[in-house]
C-alpha cells in the first residue's frame, strides 16, 4: 500500500471513532473545565503530548490550564480539575497522581478506552474514547495503525472539538485566542 493509502485508511478510521463518543461525556468534560478555578493535565508519552497541546489551547482562551510535572505547575487544590488522558487507564505514575487528586478533593476526568480502568473508577468524569490497547490484544476497535495511535490521535481531534465546544459557550474566536498566541519569536 503507498503512503497516501495508509492516509486514505487512518482518516477512515478516525471518521469512524468520532461517531463513537457520547455527547453526555464530553459534556460533562466541557462543564467541568468551565467550573474548574485551574485545570490540570497529565498523559504518557503520546497521550501527554496531546495533553499538552490541549492545555496550549485553553490558554489560549484565556483559560489557567497546568501541565503536571512542568516547573511552573502549581499545586492541585480542591477546586480544580485534573484530566488524565490513559488508554488503558492503569498507568502506575497516573494512577498514584489520580488517588492524590480525589485525596485533595478535586475533580478528577479521564479521557481512556477502559473506564472500568482504575483510573476510571476513581474518577469523576469518563469519557471513553475507541481505540485499541498498545498491545490490541482484545481490541474492540481494530485498526491498521500500530500500538494505541488511534486512541492518541481521537484523543487530539476530542481535545480540539473540546476547545471549540468551550469558544462556543464562551463566546470566544480565534481571533481572540490569538492576541494570547506567543510573539516573542
Amino acid at each position: 500500500m503507498q503512503t497516501t493509502q495508509y492516509l486514505t485508511e487512518i482518516i477512515k478510521e478516525l471518521q469512524q471513532t468520532g461517531t463513537l463518543i457520547l455527547d453526555e461525556e464530553a459534556e460533562k468534560l466541557v462543564n467541568g473545565v468551565l467550573e474548574a478555578k485551574k485545570i490540570f493535565v497529565a498523559g504518557a508519552g503520546r497521550s501527554g503530548l496531546m495533553s499538552k497541546s490541549f492545555a496550549m489551547r485553553m490558554m489560549h482562551m484565556g483559560l489557567d490550564p497546568y501541565v503536571v510535572g512542568e516547573t511552573v505547575t502549581p499545586n492541585l487544590e480542591k477546586d480544580d480539575i485534573f484530566i488524565i488522558a490513559s488508554g488503558s487507564g492503569e498507568t502506575k505514575s497516573l494512577v498514584s497522581m489520580a488517588q492524590k487528586a480525589k485525596s485533595i478533593g478535586a475533580t478528577l476526568a479521564v479521557v481512556t478506552i477502559s473506564p472500568e480502568s482504575t483510573i476510571g473508577q476513581l474518577a469523576d468524569v469518563v469519557v471513553k474514547l475507541p481505540g485499541s490497547p498498545k498491545d490490541q490484544e482484545g481490541a474492540q476497535y481494530k485498526t491498521i495503525q500500530p500500538m494505541a495511535s488511534l486512541f492518541e490521535q481521537t484523543l487530539l481531534l476530542f481535545y480540539d472539538a473540546v476547545i471549540l465546544r468551550l469558544m462556543e459557550k464562551k463566546g470566544l474566536d480565534s481571533t481572540t485566542m490569538f492576541s494570547r498566541h506567543a510573539n516573542l519569536e
